[in-house]
Parts: structure tokens; sequence; C-alpha cells
């Protein structure tokens, strides 16, 4: 008798006395309908004779042929200026310092003034002509590869309801990220890395890890998190290294600690929150084979460290080419540690600021991923959780001196997709004169999910995943793929 029998409980008794009646049921039915085979039923009834779980990660095939096998996200955490970026609108130069006409002032999260007109300079570039302001002078090289979508629409002005709106596609609720589920449908090719990872340099970013949840999908599906501010691979993956044990030792103990598990998991029915911790364990495990190669951007020849600049930014995009290179599936890149495009003042200076500080390694990785062939295959996705408006923020309208910012805006914004099956060179959608809300070929958020899954190879409206007995999706009830996009 295994070591792990114990006498089952009264409520346990009438659990399984109740699923077993349920199956005699079952058989009957499964009979008539022509669904039960013999081989079947032995596989139904055979019990696994080694300790290794079943693998979630394991690469899995799409709805249909997918155009991108991997995506990367690149976060503008705390909301990029659309009229400071790609969206340029002469008009704001009209009214600078007047109010502009009330039909164009839209609700914003706080009160808002006079019109803002942007202090950069836009240029005309590559052969479709592509507005990209002055802060972006590296990437303008790369706009014939850029679909820029300039009539993005979001829910909410506020921080926390936009993050997680366009993470998990549900403002309040708990939900399962982007990456969580591109993770689950997809799996992932290298199995000693994880299938997602989110990069943020200094810390975690405004909400935490909530945007890289995996909520009620099984725990092995949320993003890893990795401060990417550090250099050392001990440092930006912690613990990667068992300096007690080698690995075979290591290999032997772990089975051990998973057949214990198996036992424990075994006497007491599912439980998805252990079947989570014993995939952690293996997959930290896995992560000593291959981590220190992936993360130490020290092995890149010189040419290819010049093309990414140094500094933070210029070494994150570099570790992010690197991972999908190896197998990850989705990798998510943050600016900064918490808000840092929320300009509700100094505007111009902190644009141009970031501008000067991503603008060359974005424009690297799109080059980089181009000459490795990789692009084509690769979806690389630029935004933040919503615009800004071309308007005043009235935060302290007690300091003038204050008055150089703008607020939220959720009505009409930027993001811009490139590889992956996306048209480079296109221009879709458009806002107002004043770039203040959407007003040609809207794209809401969910709009922006289902395409992105459809560039993965998934029908957003069939991959569900069924929870509190309910089948829950990416995009709710809600989303249509942006097919104009699509090459």
């Amino acid at each position: 008798m295994s070591v792990f029998h114990r006498p089952l409980s009264r409520r346990e008794l009438l659990g399984r006395c109740t699923n077993g009646m349920g199956v005699l049921a079952l058989g009957p039915l499964m009979g008539q309908a022509g669904l039960l085979s013999a081989d079947l039923s032995a596989v139904a009834l055979a019990k696994a004779d080694d300790t290794q779980l079943p693998n979630p990660l394991a690469p899995r095939t799409p709805h249909f042929r997918p155009r991108a096998k991997r995506v990367i996200n690149l976060f503008m955490n705390g909301g990029p200026s659309q009229v400071d970026t790609f969206d340029p609108k002469p008009e704001l130069q009209k009214y600078a310092g007047q109010t502009l006409p009330k039909e164009k002032h839209l609700k914003t999260e706080n009160p808002t003034g006079k019109a803002l007109p942007s202090p950069f300079k836009f240029g005309k570039h590559g052969q479709s002509g592509i507005d990209v302001s002055e802060i972006y002078p590296n990437l303008a090289r790369r706009a014939d590869d850029l679909c820029v979508i300039r009539s993005m629409q979001t829910n909410s002005p506020n921080h926390a309801l936009g993050l997680m709106l366009m993470n998990t596609g549900e403002p309040r609720q708990v939900r399962p990220s982007v990456g969580s589920w591109v993770t689950y449908g997809l799996g992932t090719v290298n199995q000693n890395l994880p299938g997602f990872i989110a990069m943020c340099p200094g810390g975690y970013p405004y909400h935490d890890s909530q945007s890289w949840q995996s909520a009620f999908l099984p725990g092995i599906f949320q993003g890893t998190f990795i401060d990417s501010q550090h250099t050392e691979v001990e440092k930006l993956v912690e613990n990667v290294r068992n300096t007690y044990l080698p690995l075979a030792r290591q290999r032997r103990q772990l089975d051990l600690l998973l057949e214990l598990n198996r036992g424990h998991l075994e006497a007491r029915g599912e439980d998805p929150h252990l079947e989570a911790r014993l995939q952690s364990f293996e997959q930290a495990f896995r992560l000593q084979l291959d981590a220190t190669d992936a993360f130490d951007v020290s092995k890149e020849p010189k040419h290819v460290l010049d093309l990414y600049g140094a500094g933070t930014q210029g070494r994150q995009m570099l570790i992010a080419r690197r991972l999908v290179e190896r197998g990850v599936r989705f990798v998510q890149v943050w600016t900064g540690k918490g808000l840092p495009w929320d300009c509700h003042e100094e505007n111009e200076s902190t644009h141009r600021k970031l501008g000067r500080e991503t603008d060359q390694p974005i424009a690297a990785l799109l080059t980089d991923l181009k000459q490795r062939g990789m692009l084509e295959d690769t979806l690389v996705v630029w935004g933040g959780e919503f615009g800004r408006t071309p308007t005043i923020d009235l935060i302290d309208p007690a300091n003038p001196g204050k008055l150089n910012g703008r607020d939220h805006d959720h009505h009409g914004f930027t993001v811009w997709l490139a590889g992956g099956g996306v048209k480079g060179g296109h221009v879709h959608g458009a806002t107002d004169e004043f770039g203040f809300g959407a007003v040609e070929k809207k794209v809401h958020v969910h709009d922006l999910h289902a395409t992105i899954l459809h560039l993965v190879g998934f029908d957003h409206e069939k991959l569900t995943y069924r929870y509190a007995g309910r089948d829950f999706r990416l995009t709710d009830v809600h989303g249509h793929v942006v097919r104009e996009i699509l090459a």
C-alpha cells in the first residue's frame, strides 16, 4: 500500500461515490455515440509509471497557420503622447494658448485647459512617407516596417484600469494577460526557458505584476519577471545557480520531491496551486541550463552591441531578441519602473529624454530581427495604456509654471506594429484635427487583441478556457480582427 493512502473523510467518500456514478452513466452514453474505444479506455485506466508531470508548455498547433511565431511587446507604460510621436497635428499651432472648440474638448481624467502644440518637428520618412517625430530619428529610418494605428481607443483615462484592459482585456476583474493567453495557446519551443518573460528595469511598474498575471490559467503561463537594470545574470534571475549541488544531484532531488508532491496531490484531488508549484520547481531547474547564455549580451559581437547602444534600454532590447531567438514565445519590455511616460508636467523634456533613451534600441531591434530573417514571423507591438491630450493638464492651476504637461487621453491614441504579418509602411485610422479623439476606422483594445491572436494563429472566439462554469476568452464578448492592417 502507498504511504500516501489515508482514510477518506465523509466528504471525500461522498464525492468519489458521486463521481463513480457519473462515470457509470457516461460509459453507455459514449458507447451509444460511438465515442468509446478499447484504446481510449486503456489510456483512461492506465496509471503512469513515471514521475514526470504532463508538460503544459509543450508546443501546440494553433487553429490555423500563424503569420507570427512569437511576440515582442514594447510597453510604453504611462502613456506616450500621440501628437508628439506619430500623429502630427499642425492645427494645434493655430490654437496655441487658446481654448479648443467645445465639440473637440472631450472628457478627461483631470481638467484641461488651452491647446498645447507639439514642440517637436515631424518629417515624412521612407517610401511610405509616414510621419515620425524628431524624437525618433533612428526609428524613422524603419518607417516602411511600421504599421501605425492612429485610431486606438480604450475605456478609461485611469492608469490602473487602462493597464489592466490593455494587458488583460478586462479593466477591473482578474484576468489572464495577453502573454499568458498566447503561451497557453501555443506552448513554447525552448523548455529550458519560460514561455513568457516580462522585463522592467528598476523593479515592478505601476500595478506590480498584474499586467503579466495568468489569473485562472495554470500558473505556468504567468510571465516571469526580470529586473533588466542589472547586467549580471545572477541578479537578472535570482538564485539561477545552485552553488551547493551539481545538476545530476539536483535532478535526483527534484524527482524525489516531485514524487512526494504527486502523492500529496493524488490524495487530495486536483489543486491548481500545487500543480503550478510543481511546474515552477521543474522550470527553475531547467532555467539553469539556458539562462546564462540567453541573458549574457557580452557574447554578442561588437557591431551588434554598437547597433543597440549602451545603456539599459539597449541591453533589454537585445535580450528580447536573444530570448525570442531561443524559442521564448512572448516577451514584454517595459520602459521602466512606475509610469515613466506619464507627463502631467514637463511634457517636452519627458518625451525628449525617453525618445533619446529608446529610439536607437527600438530601431536596432527591428533592424536586427530583419537582418536575421526573423521580423517576418515576429510580431512587434509598441504602445502604452492610452495617449495624452492635446491640451494643457490643469493638475496644479495654482502654479502656472507647471502648466506644461498633458493629461490622459483614451479617446484616440497611437499604437504601431511591425513584422509578423502586418502591412509595413501603412497608416490605419485617424484622429480629429487636434488629435483628441479617433474619427476614422476606430480600433478598440479588444480589436487589437483579436488581431494579435489572429496573427499567431488563433480565432479569438475559440481560444477559450473554462473556469467557474464559463468559457472565458481574452476578448470577452467583444473584438474584431482589423483585417485592413494584415499583409
